[in-house]
């Protein structure tokens, strides 16, 4: 599909439109509509907010009343409205997690509500693959609770820097946090595994469930077959409708298969609310934990909540006639940054028609990577390995300052912007970074741009 920009060449006050035969026309590269048809020109704090503007008008309304159950804010029973909430948790709400439908902030602990949490296993696997939860706590460190109940623990952090030095001679130091777990209601057995997570963006994630598995895994390389340094690995997970392993999709680690299954782990893990997926509380493990049989929400409320984000429109591509998207489009692709971050798909049938069949711009391959070991979190997850981890997509990210108010990127936060990002790359990366530091200043500034812009 080809669509034009007007180059207006007079204005008339109250004229919707002034043209002539003799008025330019400029076509608009398809890569501008990142999300396809659901794309949005917008670059103000609801950027990420906003319904896809190709929604039927059935649809458009669901979508209103999602956005009311994505709002929603849990209490304890015995109320009328949204009871449920814990016994143990994180957040009491969708959105206080994702503010905006934007990324979240990482914490120095944990005596506040944030987007910010803990996954936490021992060595081996639970019934289905998946990660083994540990022994009192299960999988996820809930740092608050309701009353008469008591919190699993706490966190503290410590700063770790590391200097970084460039081909020109210019210098800086990156840092990223080491966390430790601290005032536990039940001693913790041996051997451990945390792995700290920031809460991310939930836009354009109807067409990221849209591509086809096959789509997916063409780029998939598990071996190198190639060459090329690049591998690329699906994580397969448990799949609670279906009963079995199939695509993972969604998370820092693709550990969810669905946008359904998604909102409905993060509804137990993050807010210890049941649903049909996960029946159990999340303090199933602890000896004084309450467990109702009564489901806290239902279906119909965890369609909706999924409906939300799944619904939502993907910011359009900025910047694109400029010499320095231009030349930073060029570095990306030259310097290998698109072979995880894969540019493009063509999504097959999605959750609704408005996702389907669009040609979108996510730049990822939303597969599993070997990030180094100094962004490992050594703690496996199904097919993911601690050093493994899903490549994010890059659309919309250059608004989150706008959005959120800040950049601070990767699965912990560590990364103060684009370049932090970059510079804590390694293992398939490796090569990519070390290219990065060849650049002169003005190359790494139009890098930087580019993806800011997409």
């Amino acid at each position: 599909m080809k669509r034009y920009l007007l180059i207006f060449g007079c204005a008339i006050l109250g004229m919707v439109s002034c043209t002539t035969d003799e008025d330019p026309v400029q076509e608009i590269p398809d890569f501008v509509y990142a999300g396809g048809e659901t794309t949005i020109f917008d670059v103000t704090s609801n950027a990420y907010s906003t319904p896809a503007p190709n929604l039927s008008a059935a649809n458009f309304e669901r979508h209103l009343e999602s956005d009311l159950a994505f709002d929603q804010i849990f209490v304890t029973p015995p109320s009328d409205i949204n009871p449920g909430l814990g016994p143990v948790f994180n957040n009491n709400s969708c959105v206080s997690c994702h503010v905006r439908n934007g990324r979240s902030l990482p914490s120095d602990d944990g005596n506040s509500l944030s987007g910010f949490l803990i996954r936490m296993s021992i060595p081996g696997e639970n019934e289905v693959g998946g990660p083994n939860p540990v022994p009192f706590f299960g999988s996820q460190l809930q740092n608050r609770a309701i009353y008469g109940h008591e919190r699993e623990g706490n966190f503290t952090t410590e700063a770790v820097h590391k200097f970084i030095e460039f081909l020109d001679g210019s210098t800086t130091t990156i840092s990223r946090p080491e966390y430790s777990i601290i005032d536990t209601y039940h001693p913790l057995p041996e051997g451990v595994m945390i792995s700290p997570r920031v809460a991310p963006s939930v836009y354009g994630l109807g067409l990221v469930e849209a591509i086809s598995e096959s789509d997916i895994l063409a780029h998939a390389d598990p071996d190198d077959l190639d060459g090329d340094g690049i591998s690329g690995k699906a994580n397969r997970v448990w799949n609670f409708e279906k009963g079995q392993l199939t695509l993972g999709r969604f998370g820092w680690k693709a550990e969810n298969p669905t946008g359904l299954q998604q909102t409905a782990d993060a509804y137990h893990q993050d807010m210890g609310i049941t649903n049909s997926l996960f029946t159990e509380e999340s303090c199933a493990s602890q000896p004084n934990c309450i467990d109702s049989e009564v489901l806290d929400i239902t279906d119909e409320s965890l369609e909706s909540t999924a409906f939300y984000f799944q619904s939502l429109a993907v910011p359009a591509v900025r910047n694109y006639t400029t010499e320095e998207f231009k030349n930073g489009k060029s570095i990306f692709e030259t310097i290998q940054c698109a072979s995880c971050h894969n540019p493009s798909f063509t999504t097959s049938n999605g959750i609704i028609p408005e996702v389907s069949n669009q040609k979108i711009y996510p730049y990822s391959d939303f597969l599993l990577h070997d990030m180094g070991h100094e962004l490992s979190d050594n703690r496996p997850s199904f097919s993911a390995e601690g050093n493994e981890w899903r490549t994010p997509p890059l659309w919309g990210l250059g608004l989150l300052p706008v959005v959120n108010g800040h950049l601070q990127l990767m699965h912990d936060g560590r990364a103060n912007g684009i370049e932090e990002a970059i510079l804590w790359h390694g293992g398939e990366a490796e090569n990519a970074k070390q290219e990065y530091l060849k650049l002169s200043a003005e190359d790494r500034a139009d890098l930087v741009y580019f993806v800011r812009s997409i």
